[in-house]
């Protein structure tokens, strides 16, 4: 099968480790098209807007879309995100979080979860104002009952689909009452229609604490963006890092992969940046597309190199960008 790839460069290391992963997938056996689009400051620098309604309309286009990495640059007049504002705009409402353990020393054993935040909603909503002559700051946190089901849905899905016995809801109901209220009532409505996975209830703080305590006791944990976000970040430094956090964006029509690891200016041109969360993302997009045994080829490449301390000096080898892609593909 044929599939169309939109790949996003971006800003700083993101079209360093975008081009490592068009060479990997290009190792693959699979029937490939690939096209490019602009996102990011560069963008807004060249383009007047970090996320032009050409890029939204290819990513409509296209099987699936991988992603490098944007610059937040210092408040700016009419700059917006362009990543919050493409998941808004194509309503990605599911960013899924892997946190898998590595074989590397800097990552506990016997972790295998998957957070599921919801992606377009929650404090992420984008309803600000400034009153009483600029003393005082207002933003609306919205959660509605559409938002709230069909990520949870997406949560007990992917626990069926992935052999998961369990989802942990995870919420901030008794002082949030009527937002993360409405998220814990749905998630019990969603939970009866699937008799087969068990829920569990926790309070944000709590699961941060228990996060750190024993990681191992999570499946699937699903919650709102902002509590996502954090979360998500705090689980990846059990397993590697950030140089090694993979995410997707999923919505009904459209699917955009990424690292987590941002645009890393320091890094440009030095040869440190890790491709490996990107390798990794790819693999979600692979995933996604279906093509399981390329996925899983690409995962042990992967998996292997980092055994074999084939990696750059953020975990602790001392192999460049380029290195590490050439041991990839020569491994798959």
């Amino acid at each position: 099968m044929n599939y169309k790839i939109c790949l996003l460069p971006g800003d700083g290391i993101g079209p360093e480790v975008i081009a490592c992963a068009e060479k990997v997938l290009r190792a693959l056996p699979l029937d490939l098209e690939f096209t490019r689009a602009e996102i990011g400051f560069g963008a807004y620098e060249r383009l007047g807007t970090p996320l032009p309604d050409s890029t939204l309309e290819k990513i409509r286009l296209s099987s699936a879309t991988l992603f490098g990495s944007v610059t937040t640059p210092p408040a700016i007049t009419g700059y917006f995100s362009p990543v919050v504002r493409m998941r808004q705009s194509l309503e990605l409402f599911s960013n899924l979080r892997p946190c898998r353990s590595i074989p590397h020393s800097s990552s506990r054993a016997g972790i295998d979860m998957i957070i599921v935040r919801e992606n377009t909603e929650g404090l992420y909503s984008g309803i600000e104002r400034i009153e009483d002559d600029g003393n005082r700051a207002i933003t609306e946190r919205v959660i509605t009952r559409k938002g709230s089901e069909r990520i949870i849905r997406k949560a007990f899905d992917t626990a069926r689909q992935t052999g998961r016995k369990s989802v942990h809801v995870v919420h901030k109901a008794n002082v949030l009452r009527q937002t993360c209220g409405l998220f814990r009532t749905v998630a019990l409505e969603v939970a009866k229609e699937y008799p087969d996975i068990t829920m569990y209830e926790m309070l944000v703080d709590t699961c941060a604490m228990e996060l750190v305590r024993a990681p191992e006791q999570f499946e699937v944990i699903v919650t709102t963006n902002l509590f996502g976000d954090i979360l998500s970040d705090e689980a990846c430094m059990f397993v590697g890092g950030l140089g090694v956090a993979a995410s997707g964006n999923i919505g009904a029509d459209a699917a955009v992969f990424e690292p987590v690891h941002g645009s890393a200016p320091p890094l440009v041109g030095t040869g440190k940046a890790n491709p490996i969360a990107t390798f990794l993302a790819t693999a979600m997009m692979l995933d996604y597309l279906n093509e399981k045994e390329s996925a899983e080829r690409l995962r042990n490449a992967v998996e292997t190199c980092i055994a074999d301390n084939e990696s750059t000096p953020d975990l602790g080898g001392n192999l460049t960008t380029s290195q590490v892609t050439e041991r990839v593909i020569g491994k798959i």
